[in-house]
């Protein structure tokens, strides 16, 4: 494992084109990869080895695990797949009418979810008996194309095109429990439910991170707020950079960015504070990871295409150890009113 003390230890055998996704296990160090390359890679991090990989028919657009070897993937030739490592083995659940943008899987409902580019989402239950008409639960029509989900407990964040955010409880997915828009004003580019299950955080395509609240009271609404990131100025003037990817951390709360800016930042979203900022990354940072016990981060190096086509720095993924200082929220410090 090649070690780079300011961006981490890097896998061998990484993919050959862009990296739409990685996550890790919530039960060891194996770590799901989807990629541009047609490939979803299973990584273990702990011995930096390949498990396995599937070649798939269209480029891989996201991937989430099942149990520690096997998971669900979607991509560009429309299908939703089980995939299973130790075995060689996947399933067909079934089809969407575009390209599938993103896939969860909850533990909580059994059910595996997917979002597509044909405005909609589908719930299956991957326990059914072969073909797709047995394994879907469901079809839930979004107001445009599925560009982000995100999962906590029954609840189910959808954000799409238009800045339009649909908020449903799994066990009545009917309709929304809430139709929100963002209150970012440019594309959505990623959202993550808070693992407290309160709300989530929504970043765009115009250097800005939102923080959400479920709750429509007005105390909850008063606590939600909106702030820049991942840009700098040269020359007196602004360059803004998208915010590709958010990862909260599964023990203290506070939460990772990537922007195509190369950096990686470590926010405390409860005292609005940034903690940290990882040394530049080659490239865009494409997908963020944090391990079950919140010891390490991974990290994709990938060019996202946002300056569209030219030489970039070759794909990688770095897998950082944490440093609880990196990430553990700083106690306020209050006057002693007796000095």
């Amino acid at each position: 494992m090649t070690t780079t003390p300011s961006a981490g230890r890097e896998l061998s055998n990484p993919p050959s084109d862009g990296i739409s996704n990685l996550r890790f296990s919530n039960n060891s160090d194996h770590l799901l990869v989807s990629s541009w390359d047609k490939r979803v890679r299973l990584y273990d991090v702990s011995t930096n080895s390949l498990r396995g990989e599937f070649l798939h028919g269209g480029a891989v657009l996201d991937c989430c695990f099942h149990d520690d070897f096997s998971g669900f993937s979607v991509g560009a030739d429309y299908k939703v797949r089980r995939i299973v490592f130790n075995v060689g083995k996947e399933d067909i659940l079934g089809t969407h009418d575009k390209p599938v943008r993103c896939v969860e899987y909850s533990y909580a409902a059994g059910q595996v979810i997917t979002g597509s580019w044909d405005k909609t989402v589908k719930c299956w239950d991957p326990r059914g008996a072969s073909g797709p008409e047995r394994t879907q639960v469901g079809t839930y029509l979004q107001p445009e194309r599925v560009y982000s989900m995100s999962l906590v407990g029954h609840r189910l964040v959808v954000a799409t095109a238009g800045r339009h955010v649909n908020i449903y409880d799994l066990r009545n997915m009917s309709q929304p429990e809430q139709r929100r828009e963002s209150s970012l004003k440019y594309q959505t580019r990623c959202v993550r439910c808070y693992p407290n299950g309160t709300g989530y955080a929504l970043s765009s395509v115009e250097g800005r991170v939102a923080m959400e609240f479920f709750d429509l009271s007005e105390a909850a609404q008063a606590k939600k707020y909106a702030f820049k990131c991942h840009r700098k100025t040269e020359a007196g003037r602004d360059i803004v950079y998208p915010v590709n990817s958010i990862a909260f951390h599964p023990i203290y709360g506070t939460f990772a960015t990537g922007g195509c800016d190369g950096f990686v930042n470590i926010w405390d979203g409860n005292n609005k504070k940034r903690l940290y900022q990882y040394s530049k990354y080659p490239t865009s940072i494409s997908a963020l990871s944090f391990s079950r016990d919140g010891q390490l981060l991974a990290v994709a190096s990938s060019y996202t295409f946002e300056e569209g086509e030219k030489s970039s720095e070759p794909e990688a993924i770095f897998v950082r150890n944490v440093n609880e200082i990196e990430v553990k929220p700083k106690p306020k410090v209050y006057p002693n009113p007796a000095a």
